[in-house]
């Protein structure tokens, strides 16, 4: 699963934490076993007689609160329509089939679902549900609660329609079992990502009052460690913990989501948030700007020790974030003419001027990760890519595909003339006025649209490159709402974008670059790619028989998408950056993919009484 999208999104982390696999271990048809974890990566790190994971503390005390920043608005308190800009932590309302793992990828531990049987051909996977398993209001979670889900989610959200494609039936087998169905044998992935299905109240958003597509104010019902305490749209929203939450007491809980209430509160621009935090009106920050977190963290707070700043280390894909092209505009068509926009981005002179060296740039869909392509194709990897020859460009097979390099403005120069070489070679050609124009006399325009201030400063720079050659560019600054409301009607040139991978792609690539999602309003497909050869590559990947196809497949993917230049790639910081107040206890342990603050973090009562004091509270 871009900058802000797992703020407007509680559920697009999902798709990120799936991972690797080398081979699942089925039971045979005729004795099932019903497995406490299913896992990509072989076996599961926890047996089934575990009584906590390893990274909480199960004597976590509860209680306390925390403040945290959002940047933007929102305008709904419905996580599952895809109308609407989403209040942050919506996620925390409502309990999976299975929990992922915060320290394993592609790792799945049974919550709602005690456990999960599947065959060994990956043509279906049964759950059984805990019987105590309960919503807020005391009813418990049935059969008709997961397959209501199931089909309601598929029908109003295009995320989950390509997500769950290959689920065609789901029906209810037992008093506490419910059964999904797939359309195809060979699919490993299938079993865990509808472990990730949300379990939605029936008997709320089905009963006839409510319309579960359509934007809403109304704090929802739900059966997770948190509900809706209070909302002020667009301003804040708060939560508090479940006192008598079901699954409080599961090993697959414990010690986890301790504080009392969390609290989201919305801000238009991160310069007075950040003076509240600095001033003790916000707990936690997370820092999303290299700039800042080198410049700006020299504050009396900090100083006298009262404030920690930290940067731990994550364990994961790095996203590909970019400059997202939308082929739905004519003068994006031509790959020539996106290459020329890639040789035009300095990321060097932004590295060093907004971000103090702190980047890496991304050159991968899958970077930072064994399925990231290198050197020139091989083995299985060129088998696959010969099968497809004479629908995908011909450097695939010949040149190791890299971002252009400007050690020094003499390297820049040389990119501004290729990439001007590129334009005229697409028919674009520099004019009198020093406009670019095609043909019929039409000026290349090209409009980047953001929702934040803090990307104009990277973007402007940008804009004035791809002027210095005639293009007509420009930044659009619009609220998160109109913002979301363009990418969903796909009303953009150029947007920023965040793809979240794991080391274990599936069905999440249909949404990304599948051809079917490309002309569907609200989809994940924002760039619009069409094309034949990479829906082929995809399905490679999707029904992969092992380990060595998947990766094989999947360096052919990227080395396809790379050639194509549907983005103009960004920068990856293997770390996630917090700044706290010294109020919080932690475990021992961080897990490896993710800080997790929210999720394993307390407060210390000793650090809270002594910190709270020194800043007036």
């Amino acid at each position: 699963m871009r900058k802000t999208r797992l703020l407007r999104n509680p559920f697009s982390a999902l798709a990120a934490i799936l991972a690797s696999f080398v081979a699942l271990t089925y039971p045979a048809a005729a004795d099932p076993v019903c497995h406490h974890a299913m896992s990509l990566v072989g076996e599961p790190k926890t047996k089934a007689d575990y009584k906590n994971f390893d990274w909480v503390n199960p004597d976590a005390p509860k209680g306390g609160a925390v403040r945290q920043f959002v940047e933007g608005a929102f305008d709904t308190l419905n996580p599952f329509s895809d109308k609407g800009v989403k209040a942050a932590g919506l996620g925390l309302l409502y309990d999976t089939l299975m929990a992922s793992s915060s320290d394993e990828p592609a790792t799945g531990y049974g919550l709602i679902a005690e456990c999960a049987m599947y065959p060994d051909d990956f043509s279906s996977v049964t759950f059984k549900l805990r019987p105590e398993a309960r919503h807020h209001d005391g009813q418990p979670i049935t059969p008709e609660d997961v397959i209501y889900s199931l089909e309601t989610l598929k029908k109003i959200n295009p995320l989950y329609t390509y997500y769950y494609k290959n689920v065609v039936k789901a029906e209810k087998t037992g008093d506490h079992e419910v059964k999904f169905t797939f359309d195809s044998t060979g699919n490993r992935e299938l079993p865990m990502i509808v472990g990730e299905l949300a379990i939605m109240p029936k008997h709320y958003w089905g009963d006839g009052k409510r319309d579960v597509d359509a934007t809403t104010v109304e704090p929802p019902l739900g059966n997770g460690a948190y509900k809706v305490k209070s909302v002020e749209i667009s301003r804040r929203i708060v939560y508090e913990r479940v006192a008598d939450y079901w699954a409080k007491d599961l090993p697959v809980m414990k010690g986890q989501y301790n504080f009392d209430t969390l609290d989201f509160v919305y801000y238009r621009d991160r310069t007075p948030a950040f003076e509240d935090f600095k001033t003790g009106r916000l707990d936690l920050w997370a820092e999303v700007s290299a700039g800042d977190w080198a410049t700006k963290y020299d504050f009396d707070a900090l100083n006298k020790g009262l404030v920690k700043k930290e940067a731990i280390p994550v364990e994961r894909v790095a996203p590909m974030q970019a400059f997202a092209f939308n082929l739905r505009r004519k003068q994006f068509q031509d790959p020539r003419v996106r290459q020329a926009f890639g040789l035009l981005f300095n990321f060097e002179e932004a590295n060093k001027k907004l971000f103090y060296d702190l980047y890496v740039r991304v050159g991968s869909y899958f970077e930072n990760s064994e399925l990231q392509s290198k050197g020139l194709p091989e083995g299985r990897e060129l088998e696959i890519l010969t099968e497809i020859k004479d629908q995908i460009p011909p450097e695939v097979f010949t040149t190791e595909w890299k971002n252009p390099v400007n050690k020094d403005q003499t390297e820049y120069r040389e990119h501004q003339k290729a990439a001007m070489k590129l334009f005229n070679a697409a028919g674009w050609k520099l004019g009198p006025d020093r406009v670019l124009k095609n043909e019929a006399g039409e000026p290349f325009v090209a409009e980047f649209l953001i929702d934040s201030e803090t990307f104009q400063r990277i973007i402007l720079p940008y804009v004035q490159n791809l002027q210095a050659l005639g293009v007509q560019a420009s930044v659009r600054v619009v609220d998160s709402a109109q913002y979301k409301q363009r990418e969903d009607k796909r009303d953009f040139d150029i947007i920023v974008d965040n793809f979240a991978q794991s080391v274990s792609p599936g069905n999440e690539q249909r949404q990304f670059w599948g051809s079917e999602s490309a002309d569907k309003d609200g989809s994940r497909n924002t760039i619009g790619i069409k094309n034949p050869a990479v829906d082929k590559l995809i399905d490679k990947i999707v029904f992969a028989k092992d380990r060595a196809e998947l990766v094989a497949a999947t360096h052919a993917l990227d080395r396809v998408l790379l050639w194509n230049f549907y983005l103009v790639p960004h920068w990856h910081y293997p770390y996630e950056r917090l700044a706290y107040w010294d109020v919080f206890g932690r475990p021992a342990k961080t897990p490896s993919q993710t800080a997790a603050p929210m999720q394993t973090w307390w407060i210390d009562a000793e650090k809270a009484k002594a910190t709270n004091v020194a800043r007036g509270q």
